[in-house]
């Protein structure tokens, strides 16, 4: 298989390399799943078969069933990370499916009884839902699912190529289309640097936030099956540490009230401390110390990747 793809975009720049790692990430399917999460092929009527409820007997009627599932059509199938969930495709009162069985790992084995099922697998936030058919008479083959995922791998760096603590750090990964609302479809949070997050193969809008102010950098980067995308996000920013002082490299004043303002006087951050530590995007900024009811101000500007102290100096004279 093809393991090597390559994308450039807007402000970052992705390397592609290498197949999905096998370990486990969290994934987000709550059971059991409501009507509207799945994507449900065509049903035939259902009939219960007799004897109980489905997967709740035991006996002659049983018909044991593989499944696995492959990243890829004609992929080698999956050995860890996968979750099985085995549902009734007949909703309870509430209109959800109710769930029959459950498992994980790699390839499963599930007893049924004859009659239809819904069999969703689920590879970190990748997955795929299936009917499966099992007669009451007619041998049953394994059955293998194609999960059409990939997996991404997010960083990022301040400038040309300055490393960012990872601490700093917080992406978010969005549907690429809209709701009725005229909002993206928030898939997960938090994802942290180089975090393997698996999903279907597509298009994603990802935003990357440097910091706790307004250094945020969105993309759209796509995810392709069978593959590991290794997107690096450029943030035009910095880090800087404000201090109040009586003269050029002086000691820093505590009890400093701090506001930072753009060049239009919109609020952009506040702060209290001798020496208050922040992330903004590259632009030019004012910043306003209040120290015993006295203001004192400087304008600066924030280049990307060039972290630097910046010194508002106490004015005794006035």
């Amino acid at each position: 298989m093809d393991s090597i793809a390559r994308i450039v975009f807007g402000l970052a720049v992705g390397l592609v390399a290498g197949l999905l790692p096998a370990h486990s990430f969290a994934q987000s399917v709550t059971d059991p799943l409501p009507l509207n999460q799945l994507d449900l092929p065509t049903l035939t009527p259902f009939v219960a078969p007799s004897g109980g409820g489905t997967n709740g007997a035991s006996g002659p009627f049983l018909r044991r069933v593989q499944l696995e599932a492959v990243l890829v059509e004609g992929g080698q199938p999956l050995e860890h990370g996968l979750v099985w969930r085995i549902f009734n495709p007949v909703p309870d009162e509430t209109g959800k499916l109710p769930m029959l069985a459950t498992s994980e790992g790699g390839r499963a084995n599930f007893e049924f009884e004859p009659g239809e099922y819904f069999v969703h697998v689920a590879f970190g936030l990748a997955g795929v839902t299936r009917k499966l058919v099992v007669p009451p008479n007619a041998p049953i083959e394994g059955q293998s699912f194609v999960l059409n995922a990939g997996g991404l791998s997010l960083s990022a760096v301040s400038g040309n190529d300055g490393l960012i603590p990872p601490g700093k750090l917080r992406f978010s990964i969005y549907s690429e289309e809209f709701d009725a609302n005229d909002q993206r479809r928030l898939i997960i949070s938090g994802v942290r640097p180089k975090q393997v997050v698996r999903l279907n193969d597509g298009i994603y809008h990802v935003v990357s936030g440097y910091g706790t102010v307004n250094a945020v950098i969105r993309s759209d980067i796509s995810v392709q099956a069978g593959k590991l995308t290794e997107a690096v996000i450029q943030h035009r920013a910095a880090q800087l540490t404000l201090k109040l002082v009586a003269e050029a490299g002086g000691e820093a004043i505590a009890d400093t009230a701090w506001s930072i303002t753009n060049l239009a006087g919109d609020l952009i951050s506040e702060s209290v401390g001798a020496f208050p530590s922040l992330v903004l995007a590259e632009g030019e900024y004012t910043a306003i110390a209040r120290h015993k009811e006295r203001l004192f101000r400087r304008d600066f500007k924030v280049v990307a990747g060039r972290n630097v102290d910046v010194e508002v100096m106490l004015d005794l004279a006035n």
